[in-house]
């Protein structure tokens, strides 16, 4: 076969690839049933379950090697399945961002940055924010609002990723893509 011919179905293994490490289907975390956390897709879920409640979020430091600059941001209450931003009360995610926020700046100063990976290429069944420095390359001007507070981020629709960074005193706000967490340094 000619390597051109190749092309096409090189192609579609790639585009294929993020959908064939997602968890939606698969999420088999049961707080309820310890043999279900063995899952790897259940090992921030794991993590969680080691929290006390209060405070109700905690954070981590990205145990993938690859990713030395990240902390992660997660609830500490747990949900059977695969767990959503949306399935958090209003005041439940206004909290979860600002706590999110205040650890990014903590660690980042002013260039912080906060993503949301889409429900295709997520791999922890368990809600986390990655948090670390943002790099201002990524920034485009599709597909973002401008909030100025973290009550006002809206829940991502469509199973889609979301990623956030300061801009002038307020929040730019990234919807509508799936893998995310490209936006902040590895």
């Amino acid at each position: 076969m000619a390597p051109m011919a190749r092309l096409p179905g090189l192609f579609a293994l790639f585009v294929t690839l993020p959908a064939a490490h997602a968890v939606v289907d698969s999420c088999v975390c049961d707080p309820d049933d310890h043999s279900t956390l063995q899952a790897r897709q259940c090992s921030l879920t794991r993590e969680a379950l080691k929290q006390p409640p209060h405070p109700p979020f905690f954070f981590l430091k990205d145990n993938n090697p690859n990713k030395p600059n990240r902390t992660l941001a997660l609830p500490a209450r747990v949900r059977k399945g695969f767990y959503t931003l949306a399935e958090m009360t209003p005041g439940e995610r206004a909290h979860f961002w600002t706590a999110a926020i205040e650890k990014a700046r903590e660690l980042w100063g002013d260039g912080w940055g906060l993503a949301v990976n889409g429900s295709q290429v997520r791999t922890q069944c368990q809600p986390h924010i990655h948090i670390g420095r943002f790099l201002p390359a990524a920034e485009n001007a599709r597909n973002y609002i401008v909030v100025d507070s973290p009550a006002r981020i809206p829940v991502p629709k469509d199973g889609t990723g979301i990623w956030i960074h300061p801009h002038g005193g307020k929040l730019h706000v990234h919807l509508g893509e799936q893998l995310t967490e490209t936006v902040l340094l590895r």
